[in-house]
C-alpha cells in the first residue's frame, strides 16, 4: 500500500493515508515522500473527501473508514486492480509469485534490469516490490519504459475480492519459487493454495514464460498444464538452470549457473544462503529470457545489496550482531538461520520469535516451527500476536513449542513481552553472539530497545 501511494504520487496525485499503527521501514519511507498517514482509522480521516479510496485488504466491515466509504458511496477500489488500471495496461508484466523468496527476487530481477539500461535505456524497468530494496533506497519506481516488474502476492485482494492479488496482474513472464501451504487465515488447506497459483499459471500468454523451482512436486503440479514454455531451476541434473559448485568464500556466495547442460555463467553475490541463490538464478533465467545480455546479469547480482527486513544487521554493539529477518513461514525461518549459521559458523545464534503472520499465529505448522528453530543455539518465543483474534483450537500456545526445543536440546524460553525478553537476553548475550530478529511487524520496538540496553550494558 505504501508503495502504491508512492507510484500514484509519481503520476501527480496528492495522496493522504490512514493506518492502525504504520511502522518502519514504509512509515519511513512515507515520510520522506511527505505522504502523511494519520493514525490510527476514523472517520473524520474522510472529512476531506477523496476522489478515490484504495482499500486494502487488512480491512474488512466494521472499519470506521470503510463504513464512511460504504456509507457516502465514495469511489473506492482495491490496490491490485489499481495497479492494473493504472500501471500495467500497455506494458510487458513480470510477475514474481511464490509462498517464498518473492520480494528478494522482484527486486533481484529490477535491478538487474536497472543495470541492463546503464547499456540500453529501453531495459529501465517499473517495479513494484512489498519490501525497500537497498539498490534503489525505494520500494516502487516508474519509468515511460516497457517492462513492469511487480511482485505477485497469493493473499487475498479485499473484502470486496476475496481472490488472489497476483490475479490482476496478467503476467507475460512468471518466476514461480515456491508453493506450501500458507495464509491458514484464508487458505483451508494446500490444495487450495495450490488452485490459486494454477489460476496465475492459466493467465500467462502462449507467448509467455515460466521459471519454476524444480525441487518441488507442489510447483511441477502447479505447471504441470502451463499453455506456455516452462524452464525449470535448481539443483537438478536435469534442470534447465543449474546451479553448480556452491560456495561462501569470506562472505561472498559464487556458483556455476548452467543453461541447457552447458555452462552459461560464473555468478557471485554478497548474500548468503542457498536459498538467495535460487532466487538470484530464477531472476538471471527470466531476464535472460527477455534478452538482458549476460554481462548486465552478472554485473548486477555482484552488486546487488539486500531487501530491508530480510537478513539486515541492524546493529553491532559490544560484539553481538542484531539480525532483522521478515519471518512469516517456518520455511522461511529455517533458510534464515541457515543463512546465518553459513555467515557466522563460530557464533551462538539467538533465535527471538514474535508469532505475528497468520499462519504462524496458528498452530497448523507447529512441527514445522519447532524444527525450523532448532537450526539456532538458543531460541526466546513472544507470545501470539493479538492471540485473541484467533479460535483456542486452532492458536498456537507457544508454550507447547518451547517445551518440544526444550525436550529435543534445543534452550528455549517463552516471554510474555519485549521487555521480558530484554531481561531474559540482555545478560546472557556475549561477544560474538548472532541474534536473529523474526517478525514480519514492529515487534513492540525490539529492534530500537535491544540495542539500547546493549549500550547500557555496555
Amino acid at each position: 500500500m505504501a508503495s502504491i501511494a508512492g507510484l500514484l504520487q509519481l503520476q501527480g496525485h496528492r495522496i493522504t493515508g490512514s493506518d492502525n499503527a504504520a511502522y518502519p521501514p514504509m512509515s519511513d519511507m512515507l515520510r520522506e515522500l511527505g505522504i502523511p498517514v494519520l493514525e490510527p482509522y476514523s472517520e473524520s480521516n474522510l472529512d476531506q473527501v477523496p476522489d478515490l479510496v484504495v482499500i486494502g485488504n487488512a480491512l474488512s466491515r466494521g472499519n470506521p473508514e470503510v463504513e464512511r466509504v460504504l456509507d457516502q458511496r465514495i469511489p473506492f477500489a482495491s490496490m491490485a486492480a489499481l495497479t492494473h488500471d493504472e500501471f500495467l495496461k500497455g506494458r510487458e508484466s513480470l510477475v514474481v509469485a511464490g509462498t517464498h523468496g518473492k520480494t528478494t527476487t522482484t527486486s533481484m530481477l529490477a535491478w538487474i534490469y536497472q543495470v541492463a539500461a546503464r547499456e540500453n535505456p529501453a531495459f529501465e524497468p517499473s517495479f513494484l516490490v512489498g519490501g525497500v530494496a537497498e539498490n534503489f533506497g525505494s520500494s516502487f519506481q516508474l519509468r515511460p519504459t516497457r517492462t513492469f516488474i511487480i511482485e505477485g502476492d497469493e493473499y487475498d485482494t479485499a473484502f470486496f475480492d476475496k481472490g488472489p492479488k497476483f490475479l490482476h496482474y496478467f503476467p507475460d513472464g512468471l518466476i514461480l519459487t515456491h508453493v506450501e501451504f500458507d495464509h491458514a487465515d484464508i487458505y483451508a488447506n494446500l490444495d487450495a493454495v495450490k488452485t490459486a497459483f494454477k489460476r496465475l499459471v492459466n493467465l500467462v500468454p502462449r507467448r509467455g514464460v515460466i521459471v519454476a523451482y524444480d525441487a518441488s512436486e507442489n510447483v511441477t503440479e502447479c505447471v504441470s498444464r502451463a499453455f506456455c514454455r516452462v524452464e525449470r531451476y535448481g539443483f537438478k541434473a536435469d534442470s534447465d538452470w543449474r546451479i553448480e559448485n556452491l560456495r561462501l568464500v569470506s562472505g561472498v556466495m559464487h556458483w556455476e549457473l548452467w543453461r541447457a547442460g552447458a555452462k552459461w555463467a560464473d555468478l557471485e553475490m554478497r548474500l548468503a544462503g542457498e536459498h538467495n541463490a535460487l532466487n538470484a538464478t530464477a531472476a538471471a533465467a527470466l531476464a535472460a529470457n527477455q534478452g538482458v545480455p549476460i554481462e548486465a546479469i552478472r554485473t548486477a547480482l555482484a552488486e546487488f545489496k539486500s531487501v530491508k527486513r530480510r537478513l539486515e544487521v541492524r546493529a553491532e554493539i559490544d560484539g553481538v550482531t542484531i539480525i532483522d529477518d521478515f519471518a512469516h513461514h517456518p520455511t522461511a525461518i529455517r533458510e534464515t538461520l541457515r543463512a546465518l549459521r553459513a555467515l557466522y559458523p563460530q557464533s551462538r545464534l539467538w533465535a527471538v520469535l514474535e508469532p505475528r503472520s497468520n499462519t504462524l499465529r496458528r498452530k497448523v505448522l507447529e512441527t514445522d516451527l519447532v524444527e525450523s528453530l532448532r537450526n539456532a543455539d538458543r531460541v526466546v518465543l513472544a507470545g501470539v500476536y493479538q492471540q485473541q483474534r484467533i479460535a483456542e483450537d486452532e492458536r498456537l500456545h507457544p508454550e507447547d513449542v518451547v517445551h518440544a526445543l526444550n525436550a529435543a536440546g534445543t534452550p528455549a524460553a517463552l516471554c510474555p513481552n519485549v521487555e521480558a525478553i530484554l531481561d531474559e537476553i540482555v545478560p546472557k548475550l556475549l561477544a560474538g553472539d548472532v541474534v536473529a530478529i523474526l517478525s514480519n511487524g514492529g515487534f513492540d520496538g525490539i529492534y530500537e530497545k535491544l540495542p539500547a540496553r546493549l549500550k547500557a550494558r555496555a
